[in-house]
């Protein structure tokens, strides 16, 4: 289906379209109709029931607005940039490494250094997009995507949208360590809006400015935690690793989750155990598997905490594009709020049995380090703890070195000596009843609104019913906007519109997602709901009022047409049935399938 086209229909019925039309729109920014609505929440449920419910995870909802502070330990305030480069004809800006993608075929450009960016668009002649004039020369610049704002009145304390959720989580964590006793492993899970300002919004829904993630944030003993891997060992997956993307006729690997961690091609168990997770999900909720990948990242665009990373990726109007990442993010999140932070971000882990241990401590008599360090003596004092603990030989000597802050080396500390009389060294033996340990983290992240591009992308198709070319959403009953639509066959007969109305109401009443339209020929009706994924049109007609027997309807599949006749007390079962994974075979195993012209029938 091509781009174009799924916009069209995304906006024609209700799925999104783009936001403050009323206003000349605002680029970035798209609002869901009321079917998208419905798909997105159907999506996010699943999402929710296979990674929180199933996996014996928690969720938990954090603001959207956090403070300068967090960014600052989080490393977004200086590391979280995309390259700029503005035209000096129109003033327009736009992004450098997507520019060069388009021009060059080049697939990950973000990846590259920005001299190299650079002198690709000098090389290729990149254009500007706005107004055709040359780029080359102009310098590329890193521009932080973060939407800044004010927390409280007039200047007030400096914050942030939150660019992932994933920070909610972390910045929690002391907290949640307790709701979890202070055992590892367990997950934490969140589905919310994260916001980016992004340079060139662009493809619908795949880059956005204000968009939904759904994040799991997996806490783990490194040394001790191994994931369930038996659970997705045998199933298979289309891996496109590093080192085949390197070549130029590089190769998909065709493996099983189980081989491809005992290989070492998926360096984490954990998130070999996701990839796998996220491969019966993606089948689960209708991404084609044809048009699917996991993509290793190269080296260059692979985040500095990240020892290993794979992206989801589906094919989208010839394009692939990313819906979700798996990085080992290793303890580096939990680290920094460690450092930066108020509270602590470890687990005391406790040992089976006591231990007794050699452990290297120091005294520092502050009397003399205040009159020779002044402000800096209370830092001389902790350098001197932490070397201790590092390396007890180096407190031997008659002079021990430390550094401390403020000074001219290349890390901006200074070196000082203190005589290693005045830090008082001594080695205790000390009995432990455990350790404080720092997690590590294994994160899943899903773009929620791509998937949905994604599913409407891959469920568009079109046949011929009764000689007339139809389009259909093929998507899977779970995810569809709607579980059923209702439909009288003709208005002009009482007993025919009131049983509708009955069965429509009745099937609410159980919970299911019901449209209910009586406008126009029957046939047409069917399209209507073919075209935005409704799976099962129920029509009431004449032969099913009609005799001595229960009350029937007859049952549509959207996807061949076939109908089968059920009775009206069985509906709203067998409809619930359906939608929780049943097939409609065994519906026409049950009651066989019925033969109606109902298709093209006109209302009389």
């Amino acid at each position: 289906m091509a781009g174009a086209d799924l916009v069209e229909l995304a906006k024609r019925r209700g799925f999104f379209f783009g936001a403050n039309g009323a206003y000349g729109g605002t680029a970035g920014f798209y609002t869901f109709g009321p079917q998208g609505a419905a798909l997105k929440r159907n999506l996010e449920e699943a999402w929710r029931d296979r990674f929180t419910l199933q996996e014996g995870n928690r969720e938990i909802e954090a603001p959207t607005v956090m403070p300068e502070a967090v960014f600052e330990a989080s490393g977004h305030l200086e590391g979280f940039d995309d390259m700029l480069v503005e035209c000096g004809e129109c003033g327009e800006s736009h992004r450098a490494d997507h520019l060069v993608e388009d021009a060059t075929g080049i697939e990950d450009a973000e990846a590259l250094p920005v001299e190299e960016v650079e002198e690709l668009i000098r090389d290729h002649d990149v254009a500007c997009p706005s107004c055709g004039s040359p780029l080359a020369g102009r310098d590329v610049e890193d521009f932080n995507l973060m939407f800044a704002t004010a927390i409280g009145p007039g200047d007030g304390q400096p914050g942030y949208l939150r660019p992932e959720t994933a920070q909610g989580i972390f910045v929690e964590f002391p907290r949640l360590k307790e709701y979890a006793r202070g055992s590892l492993p367990f997950g934490i899970t969140q589905i919310g809006p994260a916001y980016r300002n992004e340079i060139s919004p662009r493809g619908g829904l795949l880059r956005l400015r204000e968009f939904t993630q759904a994040e799991l944030e997996q806490f783990i003993e490194p040394e001790a935690d191994e994931p369930p891997l038996e659970r997705v060992e045998d199933v298979e997956v289309r891996l496109y690793p590093a080192t085949e993307q390197g070549k130029e006729d590089g190769e998909y690997l065709d493996t099983t989750v189980g081989e491809a961690v005992a290989d070492g091609v998926v360096g984490s168990a954990w998130v070999g155990y996701y990839l796998g997770v996220a491969q019966e999900w993606y089948e689960r909720v209708g991404v084609d598997m044809n048009r699917f990948r996991f993509r290793q990242h190269l080296s260059g665009e692979r985040a500095h905490y990240a020892a290993d990373c794979w992206d989801a990726e589906s094919e989208v109007d010839g394009d692939w594009i990313e819906i979700a990442g798996f990085a080992y993010r290793g303890d580096y999140d939990l680290s920094k709020h460690d450092a930066y932070g108020d509270d602590s971000f470890t687990v005391f882990k406790r040992y089976d049995e006591p231990r007794t241990v050699e452990r290297a401590t120091v005294d520092p008599d502050m009397s003399v380090l205040g009159p020779e360090f002044g402000g800096d003596a209370a830092a001389v004092a902790e350098a001197l703890e932490r070397l201790a603990g590092r390396d007890p030989d180096a407190f031997e000597g008659e002079t021990v070195t430390v550094a401390v802050g403020d000074g001219g080396n290349d890390d901006g500390t200074r070196e000082v000596e203190v005589d290693a009389e005045v830090a008082n060294f001594s080695v205790e033996t000390v009995t432990e009843n455990g350790e404080h340990i720092t997690p590590h983290v294994v994160e899943p992240s899903f773009g929620v609104g791509r998937t949905v591009q994604t599913l409407l992308a891959h469920a568009y198709e079109t046949d011929e019913v009764d000689g007339e070319e139809r389009t259909y959403l093929s998507l899977a009953p779970e995810i569809a906007p709607r579980d059923a639509a209702v439909f009288p066959l003709v208005t002009n007969d009482d007993r025919l519109t009131d049983l509708a109305e009955r069965v429509a109401a009745d099937l609410r009443t159980a919970g299911l997602a019901v449209a209910y339209d009586d406008s126009g020929s029957i046939g047409r009706r069917y399209r209507r709901q073919d075209e935005v994924g409704t799976p099962f049109c129920v029509t009431v007609d004449r032969d099913g009022v009609e005799g001595d027997g229960p009350e029937t309807v007859t049952v549509r599949e959207r996807d061949s047409a076939a109908q089968v006749r059920v009775p009206v007390p069985d509906l709203a079962e067998e409809l619930t049935a359906l939608r929780a994974g049943g097939t409609f075979a065994t519906l026409i195993d049950r009651y066989g399938v019925v033969e109606t012209d109902v298709e093209t029938a006109a209302e009389s």
